[in-house]
């Protein structure tokens, strides 16, 4: 594998790894919780981030098509927090065995982005994969913190 492609996979192994931890970190009763309106659960986000990831490396960068419907990432709910770990581990898992069949070459090769309707390269969707994979384990932080907060307030 290309020097690129283990870097990048490395990025993207520590964003697994700190979801993970985050997750481990929460008890089941947290998975639905939602810490106000208009925000997500922590179930609604790993279902998105997981999804997005898949979209972004696998549909769009690895040329396959699996379809994907944004709007029903928002809705997951009830799901146990060995399934969302798992759903984490798996997509990881996905994401790698797509960049294995990857060359540098196929990074300047165009594929169209279905969700924004338009032409983007094999690099632009890595990036844009890499970037929103870690905005939403940014938000998991964040809400593992105002999660322990509000048992504290209690």
């Amino acid at each position: 594998m290309e020097p690129f492609f283990k870097d990048y996979l490395s990025h993207m192994q520590r964003l697994r790894d700190d979801a993970l931890r985050d997750l481990e970190s929460l008890p089941q009763d947290a998975m639905d919780w939602v810490p106000a309106p208009e925000m997500n659960s922590f179930c609604a986000l790993v279902v998105h981030m997981t999804s997005a990831e898949r979209y972004w490396i696998g549909d769009v960068a690895g040329g396959k098509s699996r379809g994907r419907t944004r709007e029903e990432e928002f809705q997951a709910h009830g799901l146990k927090k060995e399934t969302l770990m798992e759903l984490v581990r798996r997509t990881y898992d996905e994401t790698c065995g797509i960049l294995q069949k990857l060359t540098l070459e196929d990074l300047a090769k165009t594929r169209t982005a279905h969700v924004i309707n338009r032409e983007v390269t094999v690099g632009w969707a890595l990036a844009k994969a890499l970037m929103h994979t870690g905005l939403h384990v940014g938000h998991i932080q964040i809400q593992r913190q105002w999660w322990e907060q509000h048992q504290q307030g209690k």
